[in-house]
């Protein structure tokens, strides 16, 4: 099966790793990979600061990389939620319209991807210890993932899944929201994090590095022990 990554802006600044495990992952399970170097930005950041005109060229940009067949596939559900959810809208009777809709069928965020399309849940991953899985905003409301990263988890050798109070509510960094409203941010991340640790958990594990990023900043400048995963480098450990 042949399968284009897309790698969003702050994955491939911040978190290249997570890119490479996702490529291991998609190989190892028989996918063909491949990267088109000319992809930048799906156009979500200037969509939400309100800069329409703006998001609407990086879009575009983003159509064109993207044409042709194939699943695309995407260690982001913010990204694939905004796709999904706001191309219809941007485009909506522009010559485009056809295009994304072909592209709402073809993109997926990673767990979605290897539960729903390859129907594969054990990946042979393998990680010790006690994990607690946090739902983003974007993957459960936009995408409606659910069920999938936790099957997935179930699978890894060595790790017990344990779940966290009021797990289906926001962990605060919402782009933009973590910088205009600081104080509600922070006061959101506590709150996450004092639920995550409440389960004994050594890990917490989301598809969306930006709230594990946001989480990752609080947990380190409080001095807590819990670490913080993407669903991808679960998937590629072990083996």
């Amino acid at each position: 099966m042949k399968v284009q990554l897309f790698i969003p802006c702050f994955v491939d600044q911040l978190y290249p790793q997570t890119a490479f495990n996702m490529v291991k992952v998609l190989e190892k399970l028989g996918c063909k990979v491949s990267y088109n170097t000319n992809q930048t930005c799906c156009g979500q950041p200037a969509f939400n600061a309100g800069f329409r005109d703006d998001a609407k060229e990086v879009c575009i940009k983003f159509i064109k990389d993207f044409a042709g067949v194939g699943y695309i596939v995407a260690p982001s559900a913010s990204c694939v939620g905004f796709v999904r959810n706001y191309f219809p809208k941007l485009f909506d009777n522009s010559s485009f319209h056809n295009d994304v809709k072909d592209l709402q069928k073809r993109i997926f965020e990673f767990s979605d991807f290897l539960v729903n399309v390859l129907h594969i849940e054990d990946t042979g991953a393998a990680l010790k210890g006690k994990a607690t899985y946090h739902d983003s905003c974007a993957g459960l409301r936009e995408c409606h993932i659910k069920t999938e990263p936790r099957k997935l988890l179930s699978k890894v050798k060595g790790l017990e899944l344990i779940e966290m109070n009021d797990v289906e509510t926001c962990c605060g960094f919402g782009g933009s929201f973590a910088v205009k409203f600081e104080p509600i941010s922070i006061a959101m991340a506590d709150q996450k994090v004092f639920n995550a640790l409440e389960t004994g958990a050594d890990y917490i594990i989301s598809t969306d590095l930006s709230c594990l990023m946001h989480l990752d900043g609080y947990i380190r400048h409080k001095g807590f022990q819990l670490k913080t995963l993407h669903l991808a480098d679960v998937l590629a450990e072990g083996w």
